[in-house]
Parts: structure tokens; sequence; C-alpha cells
């Protein structure tokens, strides 16, 4: 019995580190391929470009639209790139666990991102009692829930009264549940397997815009301190997003 426990867990570690191995090399690939393209990608804009200035006078009607077609094109190329690369970084973070009080760290992420919709009057109610502390990494935190509290803005920009809370509560298993409610777009049900995939969107670029990668960063965040983060549509409309967190130990 204890020679077959030991092989079990041998084999589990033996899994593991293979699963290490295929995860940065999948991480390499993704930065290799977005470095190399980024060469011809220039080029392309350039030239692009330089065609613009120099025969843009004389294009007109379809002609003009195909050249503003190909340089918006390259344009948004970069930015995908630029996002795979970020995403393909994500494998190098080192988390340092600890004991993060959640209070200030709240209150901070949401002036922070308010700051970026300035031009926007959007209710937010904040209910995170003090001192209240969890097990995981601040700057973690941070990176993770600004992105849900960024998505939370946007997805409520064409609410005549958007309304965003966050809020605190006790789970089962000794853990704490973050809260992040608002009462904008929300989304298909049916939809929600693409809620963490690569370039997952789940309304069009016209209607909001944005690259489909938010949610998938804060969810690769999170695992790196035990949490996890899940979203569902509210019955009365928009999101609810609850962030997972082990409490720390007093």
């Amino acid at each position: 019995m204890h020679s077959s426990e030991h092989q079990l867990q041998q084999r589990i570690q033996e899994l593991e580190v293979e699963l290490a191995a295929s995860r940065a090399e999948l991480q390499e690939f993704t930065y290799t391929v977005s470095h190399d393209l980024r060469a011809p990608l220039r080029h392309l804009v350039s030239f692009a470009r330089l065609l613009e200035e120099e025969a843009g006078a004389q294009l007109t009607g379809e002609s003009a639209d195909f050249l503003r077609t190909i340089t918006a094109s390259a344009d948004h190329m970069g930015v995908l790139l630029d996002a795979l690369t970020a995403l393909s970084r994500l494998g190098a973070v080192q988390a340092l666990p600890g004991a993060v009080e959640l209070a200030p760290v709240v209150e901070s992420c949401v002036r922070e991102v308010q700051a970026g919709f300035v031009d926007r009057v959007v209710a937010v109610t904040v209910d995170v009692p003090a001192p209240l502390e969890v097990l995981a990494d601040e700057a973690i935190v941070r990176q993770a829930l600004s992105q849900v509290l960024a998505n939370a803005f946007k997805f409520t920009a064409k609410v005549a009264e958007p309304v965003i809370s966050v809020s605190v509560h006790q789970a089962p298993e000794g853990k704490v549940q973050l809260r992040v409610e608002d009462n904008g777009a929300g989304f298909n049900p049916a939809m929600q397997d693409k809620l963490f995939k690569v370039f997952g969107r789940l309304h069009s670029a016209k209607q909001f815009p944005g690259l489909g990668v938010g949610l998938l960063t804060a969810q690769r965040l999170l695992a790196k301190v035990g949490a996890t983060i899940s979203l569902v549509p509210r019955e009365q409309g928009g999101t609810l997003a609850c962030l997972l967190f082990p409490q720390a130990k007093k």
C-alpha cells in the first residue's frame, strides 16, 4: 500500500513538471511569434503611410478607403501583438503571497479606475469592512481588480444611470468573496465559455472597445495566489464578478 501511494505521488510530481514545462514552452512560443511578426508589420505600416503621404491626394473613392483600411488593420494587428506579448509574460510574474488588507486596496483601485472615466457620472458604492485581510499578493490583487472594475465602467457606458457596487462576503471553507456588480450590458450565459479565452469578446468592438484579454489576465494573475474569478449575468441586467480569496490567518 505504501509503495502504491509513493508511486502515485511520484507520478503526480512528474505530471506537474511536465505541465510546467508545457506552459513554459507555450509562453515562449507565443512571445517568439508575436516578436517575429513585428518586423514585417512595421514594414507594412511604414509603406502604407508612405503611400498615403505620397499618393493619398490622388486616391479617391474605394482606393482611398482601401488604403485607410490597410493602415487601420495594421495598427490593430500591432495592438493585438502587444496584448499577446503581455499575456506571454504573465507566466514570469512572481507572486509573493502574504496578508493583504482589502479595504485600502479596493478604495485605491476604484479611485484610479474612475479617474480614467472622468467624462462619465457613475454611482459607485464600496462596502468593504476593515480590517479584513486575504492571503494574496497586493500587486496581483490591484491588477486583477482594476481589470474587473474597468470592465464594469466600460459596459455601463450605455446605461442612463450606471451603478457599480463593490462588496465583500464570507464564503465557505474560510474564504473571502470580493464582488463587483454593475447594471451594464451583461452577457448571454450561452457565451460564458468565451469569457476567459484569448481575445474572447461577448460584444462587438463597435458596441464596446477592447481586445478581450482583461478577464484572462485577471484569471491568470489570481491563480498565482490560489484565488479564482467567475462572472455571471444578473437577472435585473448587468454582471456580477466574484473574486474568491483564501482568508489570511489571524
